[in-house]
């Protein structure tokens, strides 16, 4: 590979357009070669040939230099709501997952990976607990919705960073791939379809406010008192909740005092009590605010979602909030693909080969 080598999914458009300017490509000529590789889901540099109006002398030093690579797909578990699983490895190194989340029976979200396990080792997650191996590049992220969008009987409509990893610690990378799913010639998912989730990385979020994308950004709270948050949550030792709070307070802002997505993790016997729900009314009084309640799903048994009861209990306190209130179905239990469960598993579900909807069960 000569020294301009470039690696045609590792660029957003800007990018891809600067390096191939110098040879003479015009803005449409790249942004043809673009639209190949992301939009027409190119599977080799065979199909990258064919895009057109772009200049011959163009595509003869992309196909010399440029490499399409792709993630190599171990298995597809779908398990029995519906969600499907996928495993992945890379060229680079190590074994990460994605979800396809059915949604209305119409289209779907994907749930993807940034990195492959996770530094901030949140004490209910299964990803937490396998340690940090590595950021995931811009390719191998962007190849995580490419594959799914390939193999889907539905339309993919939404992507969400909520898989393994922060991806504010990735940032760089995780936003180049949001900016190639989001860009017309690219994946066209609205930017308000892409949502980034962190659980309180406060240097990343302060980047993301200066940066005000176009995508949506929700925070992992679990509780909004600071000593049972530390307890569960790491990261609290290093960037405290009145620290993190004043940044969702000032997202808020850059965004017309748009409301602000809170992922609340139930604990049973933890967090769900009427102390908790006066915590979260004071600490973010004068905050537009919506929360999703998320049973904790805890393969080792530690820690356990409330009841029914205790659940309705919680909502009734969470009243005094007078904000939204959703409870997120957290899917794909059995095959390891729910919230916080995610740790490059086998198991459960039906095993799936072969791309398309008529996949075969084996």
């Amino acid at each position: 590979m000569s020294s301009g080598a470039i690696n045609l999914k590792n660029h957003d458009f800007d990018e891809l357009f600067a390096k191939l300017a110098p040879l003479g490509a015009s803005r449409t000529a790249a942004l043809k070669l673009f639209a190949s590789v992301f939009a027409h889901r190119a599977r080799s540099m065979a199909d990258v040939r064919t895009a057109r109006q772009v200049p011959a002398g163009v595509r003869d030093w992309v196909q010399a230099n440029a490499t399409l690579p792709s993630l190599d797909i171990v298995e597809r578990r779908r398990a029995d709501d519906g969600f499907v699983k996928y495993l992945f490895t890379s060229p680079l190194g190590g074994r990460f997952e994605a979800v396809r989340i059915p949604l209305f029976d119409t289209h779907y979200v994907v749930c993807i990976s940034s990195q492959v396990g996770c530094a901030l080792a949140c004490d209910f997650c299964m990803t937490g607990k396998m340690g940090f191996s590595r950021n995931l590049e811009t390719w191998e992220i962007v190849d995580q919705v490419l594959q799914l969008v390939r193999e889907a009987d539905r339309p993919v409509r939404g992507v969400v960073f909520m898989g393994m990893g922060e991806p504010l610690l990735n940032y760089a990378n995780a936003s180049r791939a949001a900016r190639v799913m989001c860009h017309p010639a690219g994946l066209a998912i609205s930017g308000r379809s892409i949502t980034f989730s962190t659980a309180g990385w406060v240097p990343g979020i302060k980047k993301y406010i200066a940066d005000d994308p176009p995508w949506r950004l929700a925070f992992s709270l679990t509780s909004a008192i600071a000593e049972k948050r530390a307890t569960v949550l790491p990261v609290e030792h290093t960037h405290p909740l009145p620290t993190l709070v004043e940044q969702i307070r000032r997202y808020s802002q850059a965004r017309n005092d748009e409301r602000v997505m809170l992922a609340y993790v139930c604990i049973a016997g933890f967090n769900t009590g009427l102390e908790d729900a006066l915590a979260l009314k004071h600490t973010f009084e004068g905050i537009p605010i919506k929360v999703d309640l998320i049973d904790v799903t805890d393969p080792t048994g530690r820690y356990l979602p409330p009841s029914p009861e205790e659940l309705k209990r919680f909502r009734d306190h969470l009243q005094v909030l007078q904000s939204p209130i959703a409870r997120r179905y957290s899917g794909g239990k059995d095959i390891g693909a729910a919230c916080g469960t995610l740790e490059a598993s086998q198991r459960g579900g039906v095993l799936l080969h072969g791309p398309g909807p008529l996949a075969q069960a084996r």
